[in-house]
Parts: structure tokens; sequence; C-alpha cells
């Protein structure tokens, strides 16, 4: 071969080659490799993650769309597992107890989508911290029986400002229908009492939802309340003060007439003072003390105390001959031995005591005096 044709040669296969690296090293690269689909389950809570003062009574739960949970737990800042339930078909869990003021809760667990792939369950949220917790009581409490006049009474440590708030969480039901109101008597005491005496042996239930419930000013319920009681016979004792007779009527008819010595008549601060009062409390002995008209420590058998004034059933055997002729007590009502027990013996808490016929009537100011106020005036003392 000739020179000048191996030139040509050589001179072909270089422009080959460098056409083959033009093409290799200077065209498109190759396609880049695909990023992993994301997860399509997703999990949202209530309340919001890292939500703050957060109410313990407000809804707690987890929810997973598109997906089913695996497992999921909420526990408290020491750990403990915060009792819930999980939805039969996987794809929510809501909190079946409250949870505690000023604690931290955390989310764990995890959820498979419905691509098969897993997410985490996590977050964090935190209830409020209240200034002051209050503590309230109820009464009557569980299983007691009382007269047709008693009370609900619900008592609080702390006078309360959102008086509207609370009323709205308490709930009183009756085993037949009894028209009643609650009423604020003072701004730690609010009481409910049926427009009429209760109808004989009613059963009622009462409930007092407090627990997370503002009070105002920083202040919150300390727990919840209930009471389960039942009313008694009816039973009214009426005292016509100028007849110096103590009537008592059971279910509408009269069974007791005793002779009585009520207050003395003539003397303001002596008199048994008009009004409906209730049986407060009994005690076979009672220690009664009067400094105004100088007597101290006179012992008293079979008293039912009616009024936080200083007003009792009681005997007073000394003044047997006054009994049924004179009234000369300083404010209470005397009967004799065998009569004071005949009646303690019947007596209920809660249990009317009706006095008419006197020269003066009480103020609506001594514990316990729900009905020494009209209808009117008692739902005037509604908060809502």
């Amino acid at each position: 071969m000739s020179g000048s044709k191996l030139r040509l040669l050589w001179t072909a296969l270089a422009g080959t080659i460098a056409a083959v690296l033009l093409i290799s090293g200077c065209g498109s690269s190759a396609p880049e490799a695909q990023k992993p689909a994301e997860p399509v389950a997703e999990v949202s809570f209530e309340p919001g993650a890292d939500a703050g003062d957060v109410n313990p009574t407000a809804p707690v739960k987890a929810t997973v769309e598109k997906g089913k949970f695996d497992s999921v737990q909420l526990t408290n800042d020491d750990g403990k597992a915060v009792e819930g339930q999980l939805a039969p078909d996987g794809k929510s869990w809501q909190a079946s107890v409250a949870l505690g003021y000023g604690k931290t809760y955390t989310w764990s667990g995890q959820a498979t989508g419905q691509d098969g792939k897993q997410v985490p369950v996590e977050g964090k949220f935190t209830t409020l911290q209240p200034k002051a917790t209050v503590r309230a009581t109820v009464n009557p409490t569980d299983d007691a029986e009382v007269g047709i006049a008693m009370p609900i009474s619900v008592k609080f440590d702390k006078p309360v400002q959102d008086k509207a708030a609370v009323q709205k969480a308490l709930n009183v039901q009756t085993s037949v229908p009894v028209e009643g109101a609650w009423a604020w008597l003072s701004d730690q005491q609010v009481d409910w009492r049926p427009k009429d005496y209760w109808p004989a042996h009613t059963h009622v239930s009462v409930s007092a939802k407090l627990y997370g419930v503002s009070y105002g000013d920083g202040d919150y319920g300390m727990a919840d309340l209930t009471s389960e009681f039942n009313i008694g016979r009816a039973q009214i004792v009426k005292g016509a003060v100028g007849t110096h007779q103590l009537v008592v009527e059971r279910d509408g008819k009269q069974v007791a007439s005793y002779a009585a010595s009520y207050g003395e008549e003539y003397d303001p601060g002596r008199n048994t003072p008009n009004g409906t009062y209730i049986i407060m409390e009994k005690n076979p002995v009672e220690i009664m003390d009067n400094p105004r008209y100088g007597y101290h420590d006179v012992r008293k058998t079979w008293a039912a105390r009616f009024s936080n004034h200083g007003e009792f059933i009681h005997e007073n055997q000394e003044n047997a001959a006054a009994l049924g002729k004179v009234n000369n007590s300083h404010g209470c009502i005397n009967l004799s031995a065998a009569d004071a027990k005949s009646y303690y013996d019947t007596a209920l808490i809660g249990d009317p005591v009706e006095i008419t016929g006197s020269a003066s009537s009480m103020p609506p100011q001594f514990d316990v005096y729900d009905w020494l106020l009209s209808w009117d005036q008692w739902t005037a003392k509604s908060a809502v």
C-alpha cells in the first residue's frame, strides 16, 4: 500500500473514533433514578400537635386517613398510658378518661397506609394549669332519706365568679316530674329546690360536672360530684303560735297534736318567727346558750333544729305548766319529754316546719332560708 493511501486510511479511522468519542462523551446523560413515593397514610390529632392550655375534659383523638393504626398510645408525664379505645376499623383512637391539669401528653405508635408503607404516630400537647382548683360538696349525700322540703345544696371552698358556667354543669333528674330551679344564695353556695314540696318517695339523682369548668380568675373545678337520694313520706309540722299546739301531718292526715309553748309574744327577741323552715339536724341532747338572756350550758333532750337563728323543737319538762297554755320560751318550741321523744322519732332532716301567727317574721339570711323566699324571688337568683 502506498504511503498516501495509508495516510488516508488513518485519517478516516481517526475521524470515526472521534465521532464515537463525541457521541459517547458529549451526548445527553442517562435518566436519573425516580424518588420513592411519599407514604399515603396521614395521621392527625385533636387537639393539634404542640397545642397548649388544652382543657383536660376536651375530646382527645388520633385519626388516620388512607390507612389504619398498627398501634397508638398516649402517655402522661410519668409514662403512664391514658385509657382509650381504638375504633373497630382501626382508623381512630379516642381517650375514654379526662386528662390531668398542667400535664404534657405524648403520642406514640405507627400506622400502615393503603400503599403498605408505615408512618410514625408522634406529637405532644399540654393541658392548662389552673391558678387554683376549687373543691365543692353536695348535700344530700348518697342513699340519704330526707323530707319533702329538703333543698339540694352545692357549696364551694372559694367564691365563684362565673356562676353561669358552673350552673350549666349542674343537673337534677327525678323519678317523677318535679318543677324546680337553682338559686345562688351566696358566692359560695347554689341550691336547687322544687317550686312546691317534693312528691313523697321521689328518687333524685344529682350530677355536677365541675371538673374542667372555669370558675373565673383562673380557678377551675377540682372534681365532678354525684349524689342519689330519696324523698321520704310527706310529713309537715305546723306551728300556729296562738293555738299553743304543734300539729304533725303525715301523707295529708293529722297524726299528732302536741301541747306546746312558743316564743314570748311580746318580746321580738324571743318570738318564734313566721316562716317555712326545715329540720336541719337532730340531737338526742343539745347544750343551749343565750348570753343575751343569761343562760349557759342548758341541757335539753330530743332537739330538732329548724333554724340557724337558734330555734329548735325540744323537750322542756321544766316548763310543763306553760305547755298548751302560754308562750314563754326564748324562741324554741317547748314540748313535754314524752311528746318531744314521740315527735323526734318521726322527724326526717328536710321535713318542713311552718310557723304562722307570730308577731314577727324571719328575714331570709340565716342558713337554711330556701323556703323563706317566694318562687319569683327564688328564680331571680338563677345565673342562667
